[in-house]
């Protein structure tokens, strides 16, 4: 089974996350995407985010209809802060029938240097790649690992939904409806 996965912090999901995952589990020859809540991205601030299995809940509502999607709580049980490389032996050792693919935006391509073992993942892992607003070359650019999606430009951030409702902005259109009223409910983001 080819499975794309797509990390993130999930700080909530929302329909762009949606629309990316969707299209790469309908175009992109994949059998599934999982959608991979990180407890904690290394190159991130940890202390905004809302508590882990909150978020890994809001994932699950948002994905009440995809069967080919799945939200997955794999880096939980890893060691903080969850490095990619580490997740993917990890998913190559417990699923060895699967064939693992990471899937990402074009910005994170230009710091995937960064990231640990990033050489490691290029040679063992595909990785598709649809892009984001702004976005400017990079050193992976035609490396053969790399193949770019022509997925929808989706310009919405989970930084902009957080920031709007904390301005009591209506950002309803932007979430799922359950995600939207859980939120809602909980008082989530606002202060």
């Amino acid at each position: 089974m080819r499975v794309g996965l797509f990390f993130g912090s999930f700080d909530p999901i929302h329909v762009g996350h949606l629309a990316i995952a969707n299209y790469m589990a309908d175009h992109t020859g994949l059998d599934e995407v999982w959608l991979v809540v990180s407890p904690h991205n290394p190159l991130k601030e940890k202390n905004s985010l809302l508590n882990e299995n909150e978020r890994l809940h809001l994932v699950n509502m948002a994905l009440d209809h995809h069967k080919k999607i799945k939200a997955s709580d794999i880096e939980f049980k890893l060691p903080k802060p969850s490095y990619t490389i580490d997740t993917l032996r990890y998913l190559a050792e417990k699923f060895p029938q699967n064939e693992f693919c990471l899937i990402m935006g074009s910005d994170n391509l230009g710091s995937f240097d960064k990231w640990k073992n990033y050489e490691e993942i290029l040679k063992h892992y595909k990785i598709l790649v649809y892009p984001r607003p702004d976005k400017k070359g990079s050193q992976f650019d035609e490396h053969p690992a790399v193949t770019f999606v022509d997925a929808p430009l989706m310009d919405i951030s989970a930084t902009f939904i957080r920031r709007s409702i904390k301005e009591k902005k209506d950002v309803r259109s932007l979430l799922h409806p359950k995600v939207w009223e859980y939120i809602d409910t909980k008082n989530f983001y606002k202060n």
